[in-house]
């Protein structure tokens, strides 16, 4: 059996404390291939490599079953709130 949404989100939930998490399951429920967008404190002073390595850690018993995993957004917080200021600034002009 393949893994659930819930259980990527769980898992990241519990080891990344996420200020913000979105999971995707991009396999037609089968639960073989995501995307996820995750802002961590945890990110801070990291490169993007090694927060897809902290990501991919933290998921390392899910990965098991897991065919795909795509990373859309690996953000700190501070970067998270530019990316969101960035896109309503857009939407207003």
């Amino acid at each position: 059996m393949g893994v659930t949404k819930e259980q990527v989100h769980s898992a990241l939930t519990s080891k990344l404390s996420p200020k913000h998490l979105e999971v995707i399951d991009t396999s037609g429920g089968c639960g073989a291939s995501f995307a996820v967008e995750i802002v961590s404190e945890q990110f801070e002073g990291k490169r993007l490599l090694e927060r897809h390595r902290l990501v991919n850690s933290a998921l390392a018993e899910e990965m098991k079953d897991i065919h795909a995993l795509s990373i859309k957004k690996a953000l700190t917080p501070e970067q998270w709130k530019q990316q969101q200021e960035s896109e309503i600034s857009k939407t207003v002009t």
